[in-house]
């Protein structure tokens, strides 16, 4: 079945690809044209005006790699150095750190965007490609004001016109249609920018696909149906930005829009851990503090976290210096699973002012390869070298986008709560099918010891007593991917860790694992690898009777 649907998204993708680059359809985009400008969305994401004068002498620093053009140079006219850098050339991220440079940084701007519109004017499949093309609009669009002051009329004509044709091409996209609301966002936001007919046009579209796609992307707990925290966050600046614009053209938005911002806003409280930064979950990364504080800036009173997010599927425990989020959730299906993660029940914890324990960090502009969305790039248990789901492959993929299939999709979390602790009970069934397993994970916040205490376990699916004949045992494990400014090392007795971040205070981690190994791996900040290391217990389960490992993370005194 998937196969069949992988070939009809595949003919689907190919047919509006040969309509986008037909001249009739590049016809269409042209017209109405837009009356100049009208509102000046402003973009909350910090800026780096450091940065912004690399850029005027034309400096590149995009995707880990550095490209040196002059500052009369043209990075569009040659071949660029990486995929990454591609990327973050045509989505016109670095916009918003060229204009701190004032009127220099608004020419240089300027005359970037007019050589990308000689060379990329036209439909090709890369420079306009969903997920370029949505985040240039959005760009182009906040920086219209500031560019065209120093723009002649005919050079202010051209800008605005295509700002116009590329937010109505967005609008007409139907590949990767989990990024639907998002490009309607920026469609949205383009409009508000554009005067006359044009951005009127533009901001009606726009709105009927927030009025229908709000409350299916954003739950009511403010997790994003992706079960990505990054990308909740983003899309949190997108609507601010898109909601101001409307304020400032003296237009309301959808009914449903103050109030997702609002749940947004309680999900990014939800996941910043007490360093400042994001929870990396789901095809997300760590977004430094900076990045969230500019997102919660027009909160007056944010408030405290909650402790869970029952709809999204997360838990937290905080307390006695630990702070540890567990994904209770099954991972997203369908097309939001575009950049889900085989990752169920894996925790991060942060320990007194250290992250120690987090995941690898994959994310889709990332440089990295798909098998980091297997259980074996998080936190997590594994079995027997396998993973509890995988992305698509081939045709399918080609078709439908690199969703995940065959990951757990019940997931069950009991919460108990007293005055000396918290408790979290959890299991899934990701190995149900393939092994007739089920995986639990038990953690208990001791606040009195100031310890966390952990117990990984699977229970065959079908119970009773056991079987006779050969016993079928299975080796399992439990990962503790390590942030890379933490380091490792294994006691003389074998079995016990010695965790310790930054700060120097060391944690233990002992447990009862038939074998403890200290191993290579890496993280993602930034969309760059670094290197890192993971703390890896193996055991052994019974297919008709289970296993378990139990662990525990507690304080190393002196």
């Amino acid at each position: 079945m998937t196969l069949i649907r992988g070939i009809g998204g595949a003919a689907r993708r190919q047919g509006e690809r040969e309509w986008f680059g037909n001249p009739l359809h590049r016809m269409l985009l042209a017209r109405p044209a837009p009356d100049g400008l009208s509102a000046n969305p402003r973009d909350a994401r910090p800026v780096d005006a450091a940065e912004g004068r690399r850029l005027v002498a034309g400096v590149f620093d995009l995707g880990g790699v550095r490209m040196n053009v002059g500052p009369e140079g043209d990075p569009f006219d040659r071949p660029s150095p990486s995929r990454g850098f591609a990327l973050g050339l045509h989505r016109f991220a670095w916009l918003g750190d060229l204009l701190t440079q004032d009127e220099a940084g608004a020419r240089q701007g300027l005359r970037l965007a007019m050589e990308w519109r000689r060379v990329f004017g036209r439909w090709n499949g890369f420079s306009w490609s969903p997920d370029v093309l949505e985040r240039r609009v959005f760009n182009w669009a906040c920086a219209a004001r500031r560019l065209t002051a120093v723009a002649s009329d005919a050079e202010r004509a051209a800008f605005a016109q295509d700002l116009a044709r590329q937010a109505r091409h967005l609008l007409s996209i139907g590949e990767a249609p989990e990024r639907a609301l998002q490009r309607a966002v920026a469609a949205g936001v383009a409009g508000c920018a554009l005067a006359g007919e044009a951005g009127e046009r533009l901001i009606d579209r726009a709105l009927a696909v927030l009025e229908k796609g709000l409350a299916e992307a954003v739950a009511a707990d403010g997790v994003h149906a992706s079960r990505c925290p990054e990308t909740g966050l983003e899309l949190l600046f997108d609507l601010l930005t898109l909601d101001d614009a409307l304020h400032q053209r003296g237009q309301a938005g959808p009914d449903d829009l103050p109030r997702t911002i609002d749940r947004l806003s309680a999900a990014a409280r939800f996941f910043t851990l007490p360093d400042g930064a994001l929870a990396s979950f789901q095809g997300g990364e760590a977004v430094p503090a900076e990045r969230i504080a500019a997102a919660l800036a027009h909160q007056d009173e944010p408030g405290q976290p909650s402790l869970k997010a029952p709809h999204g599927g997360y838990y937290r425990l905080d307390g006695s210096g630990l702070c540890v989020i567990v994904d209770g959730g099954a991972p997203a299906a369908g097309p939001w699973s575009a950049t889900a993660c085989a990752q169920t029940l894996a925790v991060e914890i942060l320990a007194g002012s250290d992250r120690l324990i987090t995941g690898c960090a994959w994310s889709p502009d990332a440089a990295a390869p798909q098998a980091l969305r297997l259980t074996d790039g998080a936190s997590s248990v594994s079995l027997s070298d396998a993973s509890a789901g995988e992305p698509l492959r081939g045709l399918p993929a080609f078709g439908l986008g690199p969703r995940l299939a065959g990951a757990a999709r019940q997931v069950e979390v009991r919460r108990h709560d007293a005055e000396t602790g918290a408790w979290l009970e959890c299991s899934h069934d990701g190995w149900a099918a393939g092994f007739g397993l089920y995986h639990d994970r038990r953690l208990y916040l001791d606040l009195a010891a100031g310890e966390l205490r952990g117990e990984d376990a699977f229970r065959p699916v079908v119970e009773g007593p056991p079987t006779e004949g050969p016993r079928r045992y299975l080796p399992f494990t439990v990962r503790f991917h390590l942030h890379p400014e933490a380091r490792a090392s294994v006691a003389r007795d074998g079995k016990s860790v010695l965790l310790r971040g930054p700060s120097d205070q060391g944690w233990w981690l002992r447990n009862d694992a038939l074998q403890v190994s200290v191993e290579p791996s890496a993280h993602f900040e930034g969309r760059r690898p670094r290197r890192s290391s993971q703390v890896v217990l193996t055991g052994q389960v019974r297919l008709d009777t289970g296993g378990r490992i139990r662990w525990k993370l507690s304080r190393a005194e002196g």
